[in-house]
């Protein structure tokens, strides 16, 4: 193991880590940054194949499209390359090409992924049931950065638990692990087991993060309490609502007029596009419907903004909104 690990580090402190967990289409440069801006520990990129990485590096094609995916800014740091794919010689390549060419701050391998498309290329939670395959994956990545390598599992998947899981891989050097309280079954819905941290924890000498179902400071402290957890995982809850981070860092609810919150969807569109360009909209269109969930004539709002072209749009829906709704806003 790299002795600049920064998981280490942190555990070190004894101090609650807040990371944001890897979400597809989600967890871009943009998010990332907004994120970091309110209190994010760690950030993780979006899933990155490592097939696409192994069949398309110095042919165009795949790899340069997830190298684009995984670019960053330094603001971003401690920031996470995860990973997904079923064959251990595909992750020994691409984590070569990451750790050379990305440069993160640590690598993840993605054990959890519920999505049928994935799981059907033997990835994500389909990893998590092949024991053997999984650990040959892990000791692929180890044998090929100097990372910190870290992995994210489910509770359960069939007949395959996290406690298991953990157990016939305890004596590799792992840095981290963020445990999805939920089955497979369970998806993204239902609630989260939060003590089996507690039964993991003696069979992972690394950090630990708690993930899933956490949407509130109410729901971050129980996790906490629940758990043990080093730290805790946010994903869909940040989701419209980054200033949840920031709600758990200073232990109190934020209570955000609607105003503050569409300014602060507006500085989200503006450091989008100038990343990724107008040309790239489609892919924040849902991060702003996420924003105005709960809003005075929030269908039409939202309607509006999902089919928005450019910048120049997204400031005139906002705006005009503003001033038909001006009584409603705080």
């Amino acid at each position: 193991m790299n002795s600049n690990n920064f998981w280490q580090e942190y555990k070190n402190k004894k101090q609650t880590i807040l990371a944001m967990a890897p979400l597809a289409g989600f967890t871009d440069s943009a998010f990332r940054l907004l994120l970091k801006d309110y209190g994010a520990d760690v950030v993780y990129s979006e899933m990155a194949s490592v097939a696409a990485l192994y069949y398309g590096d110095n042919q165009g094609g795949g790899a340069l499209e997830t190298k684009e995916l995984l670019k960053f800014k330094q603001k971003e740091r401690p920031y996470v390359v995860q990973i997904f794919g079923s064959t251990p010689k595909h992750f020994a390549q691409a984590t070569k090409i990451i750790t050379r060419q990305i440069k993160p701050d640590g690598i993840d391998i993605n054990f959890g992924c519920p999505v049928p498309k994935v799981m059907k290329q033997g990835a994500g939670s389909a990893l998590m049931m092949d024991l053997k395959r999984a650990r040959e994956v892990i000791e692929a990545v180890l044998e090929n950065t100097d990372l910190p390598v870290s992995i994210k599992i489910r509770a359960k998947v069939k007949n395959i638990s996290a406690l298991e899981f953990v157990k016939y891989i305890s004596d590799l050097p792992l840095a981290a692990l963020m445990l999805h309280g939920r089955s497979l079954q369970q998806g993204f819905s239902g609630d989260a087991n939060y003590a089996l941290v507690k039964e993991i924890r003696p069979f992972f000498s690394g950090l630990i993060l708690a993930n899933g179902g956490i949407n509130s400071l109410a729901q971050a402290r129980e996790a906490l309490k629940t758990s043990q957890a080093d730290g805790l995982g946010l994903g869909r809850g940040a989701l419209g609502r980054p200033w949840l981070f920031k709600e758990i860092k200073e232990g109190r609810e934020i209570s955000l007029a609607t105003r503050d919150i569409l300014e602060i969807a507006l500085k989200h569109a503006r450091t989008f596009v100038a990343l990724k360009g107008e040309k790239s909209l489609p892919d924040l269109r849902k991060h702003l419907a996420w924003y105005v969930q709960g809003f005075p004539r929030a269908s039409k709002l939202r309607a509006q903004l999902v089919s928005v072209n450019n910048l120049l749009e997204i400031e005139n829906i906002i705006n005009n909104y503003k001033q038909e709704n001006y009584d409603t806003l705080d």
